[in-house]
């Protein structure tokens, strides 16, 4: 019975977190002195499922290619700004199951942030 209570309340500070973190922000330079953003909310997703997983990691790549894309861009720059503006925003909302569908999808990690005084 104690475990099924812990297991509660791993689920609702999950959920909590979620909700509290219902903006990313997805930033790329485009140009030194130009840096677009975009949030992506996610508060109506059930980042605890496979599927609320997949609907967001669709809303963050969604945002990466509508932040990234230039222009007459070079695909490969647009590429590695959607690489890396994906990768800080995954690792920005630091929900386990994306981080895993993010490394199984790309083969990759996410982008590790670290703080610094």
């Amino acid at each position: 019975m104690n475990s099924h209570v812990k297991a509660d309340n791993r689920y609702i500070l999950g959920r909590a977190l979620a909700m509290s973190l219902a903006c990313v922000l997805l930033a790329c330079n485009v140009r030194a002195a130009d840096v677009r953003t975009e949030i992506v909310k996610f508060a109506d997703l059930n980042v605890t499922t496979h599927a609320g997983v997949e609907a967001l990691y669709g809303r963050i790549h969604a945002a990466a290619r509508r932040v990234c894309d230039q222009p007459a861009g070079e695909e490969a720059a647009i590429r590695s700004c959607m690489t890396k503006s994906e990768s800080r925003a995954i690792s920005k909302v630091n929900i386990p199951l994306l981080t895993a569908f993010y490394q199984t999808k790309t083969g990759t990690p996410p982008q590790t942030i670290t703080a610094s005084r």
